[in-house]
């Protein structure tokens, strides 16, 4: 037990193998970590700004989470850093709780996800329907639209109120005026990203943008909000204050935003394995090294981080191999905190809102939506709804409520399949043999259809029916409401006299039945028979002295 604990162990530490393609890769990887860091950098400024708690710590974030993410996290080529689920789920936490809860609810977070790696959760994910995944996507880009509108028009949201509705507020009592500015540089920022790529798909189009509607909005001086004085080195980590009381108000905001950092550090890196050819990822290492991430950034007065798909994409696209990718993109952002942070203080506010809206979009793909809506009505269903709860309630509500309609839609589909057929006995007909019940069970028998196949086999007349035979072997899967109906169906059965023979018990249903008291409820071991044709003829037998025994009297 010991060596395995320290091989599981092993296995969640960073090692020589993550770097094995280094001597053939390096310059590729240096590259793409070039080319990511500078998608980034307007992005981690327009995440940290949208989610309340700034520009500084965003980028703050994208370098230290990046960076310890890179080195400890499971997967070779992902990028981690403050992403717009998270800024959509921070918002409301920072206008509740104050902007000097953070510190510590990222911590405390962080902790969540680093304890659900060393205890094997990574691969819960898998239980996360596609429909549920997408409708969360489209939930998630939607917010992150609604939450530019206001610096889109140059005010502030109104508190305390959700972002459809503080967006709607926002448009219908805009001051034009001071509107028609910042709406200029959104469509700007917008048209060039648009554009861009489709002149040269080298071009950094996020980047390009600001800095061109920056220089636009200096050199003309128009007066719109920038981003403001930024930090010039890194802040010296500090421990977050924590007493009890602080830590039981914050809990549920971490376990919210724990969630939310495993849910899409996992998402982004099980796609970005299917993307490139580094091999698969590891899920509990990956939440690892998230949650250290998300401890690194919180000590240094960042943001919880989670893996960003948009920039493991770019990652992905500019060849990179391992994770020195993912390091020299962290290093990038490091060099902009020392070296440039007084032209990153002037790009306009409204300039990162015009990012964050075209980005929203390219988050949601039609051609998936369309395949969603078009293949069943309980998957159409299970993917608006994730979406709508997602943009008009929260995003952790929107993942349950979306599993548990799916889990729903797909136990319904299960107890249609499943049910008791009666069978004609094989072979030529023999006297008696209408007093015998051949009885199969097929599909699943669980809690939410062993209620009517037990009415189903229940319904059979002790007046007609000597003999039932119950044949399971075609039984897929059995849960302990399933054969505590089967006990009581044969303890029911054999008070009425009706003699019951189990047939085809499979071995990995041979405990629970027994647990439970099947085999007790049947009038003979003997009655629990492997072979169809053994249990025939002991039926006939039966029947056979049960016809001697009524000629005799």
């Amino acid at each position: 037990m010991i060596a395995t604990a320290k091989e599981n162990l092993i296995r969640l530490l960073p090692s020589r193998r993550d770097y094995a393609e280094l001597p053939r890769s390096w310059r590729r990887d240096i590259l793409a970590g070039i080319t990511v860091g500078v998608v980034a950098l307007p992005l981690a400024l327009a995440f940290g700004i949208s989610s309340g708690v700034g520009a500084a710590a965003g980028l703050i974030t994208a370098v230290v989470a990046g960076l310890v993410a890179a080195v400890f996290g499971g997967s070779h080529i992902q990028v981690s850093g403050p992403t717009g689920a998270m800024a959509v789920i921070l918002a409301p936490i920072v206008a509740q709780h104050g902007l000097t809860s953070i510190a510590l609810v990222t911590v405390l977070a962080g902790l969540i996800v680093l304890a659900a790696g060393i205890t094997g959760l990574g691969r819960a994910v898998t239980f996360i329907p596609w429909p549920v995944i997408e409708g969360f996507t489209l939930g998630i880009a939607a917010i992150i639209f609604l939450q530019q509108v206001p610096a889109a028009f140059a005010t502030e949201a109104p508190a305390g109120q959700r972002t459809l509705v503080a967006a709607w507020h926002v448009v219908t009592h805009a001051d034009w005026t001071a509107a028609v500015k910042t709406l200029s540089v959104v469509s700007l920022v917008a048209l060039l990203m648009v554009v861009l790529p489709r002149l040269h798909r080298s071009i950094p189009e996020s980047l390009t943008a600001v800095v061109a509607a920056t220089v636009i909005v200096t050199v003309f001086g128009i007066s719109v909000a920038t981003i403001g004085e930024l930090p010039s080195q890194l802040p010296t980590p500090v421990l977050p204050q924590a007493d009890m009381g602080a830590m039981q108000t914050l809990l549920g905001a971490a376990l919210a935003i724990a969630a939310l950092a495993a849910i899409e550090s996992l998402l982004s890196a099980r796609v970005a394995a299917t993307m490139s050819a580094t091999g698969p990822y590891h899920p509990d290492r990956e939440l690892v090294g998230q949650g250290m991430a998300s401890v690194a950034s919180g000590l240094f007065g960042g943001m919880p981080a989670t893996g960003a798909i948009a920039r493991t994409a770019v990652n992905v696209r500019s060849g990179a191999r391992t994770r020195l990718a993912a390091i020299v993109h962290s290093l990038v952002l490091l060099a902009v905190v020392y070296l440039a942070t007084g032209p990153v203080s002037a790009i306009p506010l409204s300039a990162l809102a015009g990012v964050l809206m075209v980005t929203s979009f390219r988050m949601v793909s039609l051609h998936t939506a369309r395949r969603i809506l078009r293949s069943t009505r309980s998957d159409a269903l299970t993917f608006v709804l994730t979406a709508l709860v997602t943009i008009t309630f929260d995003l952790i509500e929107a993942v349950q409520i979306g599993v548990l309609v799916a889990a729903f839609f797909a136990l319904r589909n299960v107890a249609r399949r499943s049910g008791v057929t009666r069978e004609e006995l094989p072979g030529e007909p023999q006297p008696g043999d209408e007093r015998i019940a051949l009885l199969r069970l097929e599909g699943s028998m669980f809690f939410g259809v062993a209620e009517r196949m037990s009415s189903t086999i229940s319904e059979i007349e002790a007046d007609d029916i000597s003999v039932v035979i119950i044949r399971l072997s075609q039984l897929g899967t059995l849960d302990a409401t399933g054969a505590n109906s089967l006990a009581q169906i044969a303890t029911e059965l054999e008070r009425r006299g009706i003699t019951v023979i189990i047939k085809g018990v499979q071995p990995e249903h041979s405990k629970l039945l027994s647990n439970v008291g099947v085999f007790e409820s049947l009038r003979h071991e003997k009655h629990l028979i492997d072979s169809l044709e053994d249990a025939i003829e002991h039926a006939r037998s039966h029947v056979a002295r049960q016809q001697t025994a009524r000629t005799t009297s």
